[in-house]
């Protein structure tokens, strides 16, 4: 098996690198970047909300010779001063006539060049906007259908006819609802000012029309303007929101650790629609944000929805449930049961160097009372029927520093910070320190912030990331985060600490080939059960990764190679290994409207803990991560068929097959067999 991957190995890079071309096109780049991200993410819906996020960007780009700052920081992998030297260079020379002027813009490397095309164009020079006339709205405005249905090629066991007489015995044996998943999304756009659509979806197992349900399982409207005068943003329906540095509230993927990073900052605070089949991570009501003066913007909002639970006697609420899945008689009766009632405000004070910002926001329940169950670990949860946070934000830079976090309280009066400085002192060195402190008792149903937990909760840190572009084409990335849980976690009975490093070397050169190699290594503390002893203790264990990546494109043609290896070590334990090799074909020709992506991965790993994640191109608005553990292969094949400019079709088929096991999967979604193949469709209608 090693001489196998070494062969295949030499044979896809030697194969690559003799692909020495001119540069024609970017191949979504972006796709691979957010994937990346996603073995950075410890919450996956934050990974979903970016990725809708840049798809939408990416299927709408904005024009170089228009875009505003506020509209690059959407873009999170520009830094403050790269957003900046792009609007300095085209206010110096004026409107950029070819997207190769981005090279001379000291600032962009070779690799964000090749993110920001996918998300930008040269055109023609406007001077006004259209103003909001049933005419404009008509002629100017842009509508978008799109349908899409997945399945499972291979029948699962919660799909399988059960006897009725055992049914009614024991009812979660069998999904109520049909094995496809299914989504309809209708959106109405007009220059980015004015956006209104809605979202119907059901999942796999969730019945469509069947006796125990008619309809979709998922609904989701909304209405957003921007732009209005002294209404800057006006929301009606479902919302996202997200203020400061995500200490009290924020739905927003957390950059940093990653590919970029020295890039912790939330830089987005304010409103936007919610156009996801996340039936979990928004708002549902109105909210705005009026203009006080050129220096200050007021915002407030109001929320109402109800979202599943586990309910015991007396209105006793032990957790709440945010799967959104329904596909079971069990699912069924804990859907939409807990009401929850969210408002609050926000004052920014905001200059190009100075920003300040002070938010509330308070939620309630209902007549329900949150009490989970006792336990060690979830000793600080909250447990009530309503609660407040308030923060205060703050922000103050120059060309060669930055300063940023904020400072937040629970209605507990326990207390959460989180502070970052970030020095550029010259155009290819950057530097960040975060140090952040969440008080174990602190509680925000809403926080998202920069931590190692899922919450800004019972951690302290200390973050530094370096980034050094010393010579053209290449980038130097580097990277350390020491923490510490003061009080225990799920699976962790007592306090514990860890690190994480993580080095990156980059080469990107758009005319011949881009290449990377990252290392990582994480050390924290679990629950480990000491072999021969019969008995359970905190121990360290440690992980390494490993990963190579080279890329290189020709004409309409572009080929990925990649080798993963990671080491999985437990103290007082055997370690496992495990190891993928994968290889992407892109072709994309100019003469036709379609494209098709291959993509084929072997994989080698001794258990679970030393699983592997696959980098595979994906229909848009689709965002999976699949991870794999065993022995087996992975092919998948995605294709987009322009059919007409306003009607086209995606489609993707993955196929896995293990050599270790004779059955994929467990509990319900179990398959009898060693092979699964899923396919992915998507009908596009824009009119």
């Amino acid at each position: 098996m090693k001489k196998l991957f070494i062969n295949l190995f030499i044979l896809l890079l030697i194969s690559c690198y003799q692909l020495k071309a001119q540069y024609v096109f970017s191949v979504d780049k972006w796709m691979e970047y957010v994937d990346e991200l996603a073995l950075e993410a410890e919450n996956a819906e934050e990974i979903e909300t970016l990725y809708n996020e840049l798809s939408y960007l990416a299927d709408h780009p904005l024009d170089l010779n228009l875009i505003t700052a506020e509209q690059l920081r959407r873009l999170p992998f520009l830094s403050d001063l790269q957003i900046e030297q792009i609007i300095n260079y085209r206010e110096r020379y004026g409107k950029l006539v070819s997207i190769y002027e981005l090279k001379n813009i000291e600032q962009l490397d070779f690799q964000t060049i090749d993110l920001l095309l996918s998300f930008t164009y040269i055109g023609e020079l406007k001077v006004e906007k259209r103003p909001f006339t049933v005419h404009n709205l008509l002629k100017y405005g842009s509508n978008e259908l799109q349908l899409r249905y997945d399945n499972c090629f291979q029948q699962k066991k919660g799909y399988r006819t059960q006897p009725d007489s055992l049914l009614e015995k024991y009812p979660n044996r069998q999904y109520l609802g049909e094995p496809f998943y299914h989504s309809l999304r209708y959106s109405y756009t007009f220059d980015d000012r004015l956006q209104a659509g809605f979202v119907a979806e059901k999942d796999a197992g969730e019945p469509f029309w069947n006796r125990h349900h008619k309809g979709y399982d998922y609904y989701s409207i909304h209405f957003l303007l921007k732009d209005l005068k002294w209404l800057k943003t006006l929301a009606i329906g479902d919302y996202k929101m997200s203020f400061g540095q995500g200490l009290v509230v924020s739905q927003e993927f957390t950059p940093g650790k990653g590919t970029f990073v020295t890039q912790a900052e939330r830089r987005f605070n304010g409103f936007r629609r919610h156009f996801s089949t996340n039936e979990n991570d928004f708002f549902r009501g109105a909210a705005a944000t009026v203009s006080a003066g050129k220096k200050m913007d007021i915002s407030f909002f109001y929320s109402y929805k109800k979202t599943d639970a586990s309910i015991a006697d007396s209105n006793i609420v032990t957790s709440i449930i945010t799967n959104g899945l329904h596909r079971l008689p069990r699912e069924r009766e804990k859907r939409k049961i807990l009401p929850l009632r969210t408002f609050g405000g926000n004052i920014r004070y905001a200059t190009p160097n100075v920003c300040l910002g002070f938010t509330v926001l308070s939620y309630s329940f209902g007549n329900y009372t949150i009490n989970p169950d006792p336990k060690p670990y979830n000793y600080f949860y909250f447990r009530g029927n309503k609660n407040v946070n308030a923060s205060v934000d703050y922000l103050l830079k120059n060309r060669y520093l930055k300063f940023y976090g904020e400072t937040a309280i629970s209605q507990n009066k326990a207390i959460s910070t989180l502070n970052a400085l970030q020095l550029t002192p010259v155009s290819y060195i950057s530097l960040l320190l975060l140090y952040r402190y969440y008080d174990p008792a602190y509680q925000a149903f809403y926080g998202n912030a920069f931590s190692q937990n899922t919450t800004p909760q019972n951690e302290q840190g200390l973050y530094i990331g370096l980034e050094l572009s010393p010579f053209a084409h290449w980038k130097v990335s580097a990277s350390a985060d020491h923490f510490r849980f003061p009080w225990l976690k799920y699976g962790v009975d007592a306090p514990s600490s860890g690190s994480e490093y993580m080095l990156r070397l980059d080469y990107s050169e758009i005319e011949k080939v881009s290449f990377y190699i990252r290392y990582k290594y994480r050390q924290k503390e679990k629950n480990i059960s000491v072999p021969d002893k019969n008995t359970v203790s905190v121990l360290p264990y440690n992980q390494h990764r490993l990963r190579m990546q080279v890329q290189s494109e020709v004409v309409a043609v572009y080929l990925k190679t990649s080798l993963e290896g990671v080491l999985y070590k437990e103290k007082e334990r055997s370690g496992s290994k495990g190891i993928m090799l994968a290889q992407s074909l892109g072709w994309k020709p100019k003469t036709i409207p379609f494209q098709l992506d291959l993509h084929a991965a072997v994989f080698c790993t001794e258990d679970y803990a030393s699983r592997l994640s696959s980098y595979e191109k994906n229909i848009l608005y689709a965002f999976s991560m699949p991870s794999f553990y065993g022995s087996g292969y992975r092919l998948a094949a995605t294709f987009r068929w322009n059919i007409t400019n306003r009607l086209s079709l995606s489609a993707k088929v993955g196929h896995t097959c293990y050599s270790d096991r004779e059955i994929i999967g467990s509990e319900l979604e179990e398959i009898e067999g060693n092979k699964k193949t899923d396919m992915y469709t998507l009908l596009r209608w824009k009119f």
